[in-house]
């Protein structure tokens, strides 16, 4: 099992706040407690954003302890289980993430980048692929996470292709 860093405060906001109990929001009680709540509407909300990606499938299981989420899935490929940790990843809130990477003899460990103040992804394709005109390899590799190559952000991790 491998884990991941990620910057806790950079990325998509999609926790919000958790609402005050009412009347029909009953408070928690000592077999439910509130960080358990808290846990499972978390764990929704990064469902919901998968879903959202068009990656999530039936064997997607997430668990979620503290700013931690693993990763598991008996079906996803290699790049799709990459796609995976980057889409949870890169949700403000989490720190890291772990996930077991299928095996396979032709591709290397995958490699990650994550952004720095200033970067383009010609720099980072410059840097990681030899060259600034290769960056439509990365935007690729990181759809549909990414939706432009001009926006990316600092604190962002990208997927960086090794048959790039």
């Amino acid at each position: 099992m491998a884990i991941w860093d990620f910057a806790k405060n950079a990325g998509k906001s999609i926790f919000g706040k958790a609402e005050a109990a009412t009347p029909s929001q009953p408070a928690a009680t000592p077999e439910q407690p509130a960080a358990a709540d808290d846990s499972a509407r978390k764990v929704e909300a990064l469902k919901n954003e998968l879903r959202a990606l068009d990656l999530d499938s039936s064997d997607v299981h997430l668990t979620l302890r503290g700013d931690t989420v693993k990763v598991e899935s008996r079906g996803a490929d290699r790049e799709t289980m990459e796609k995976l940790v980057l889409a949870v990843g890169n949700i403000d809130g989490i720190a890291k993430v772990e996930a077991e990477m299928p095996e396979d003899a032709d591709k290397k460990d995958p490699v990650f980048h994550t952004v720095q103040k200033g970067e383009t992804l010609s720099a980072i394709a410059a840097k990681y692929l030899g060259s600034a005109n290769k960056y439509p390899a990365i935007f690729e590799a990181n759809r549909p996470m990414l939706s432009d190559p001009d926006k990316i952000y600092p604190g962002q991790t990208l997927r960086i292709p090794q048959d790039g």
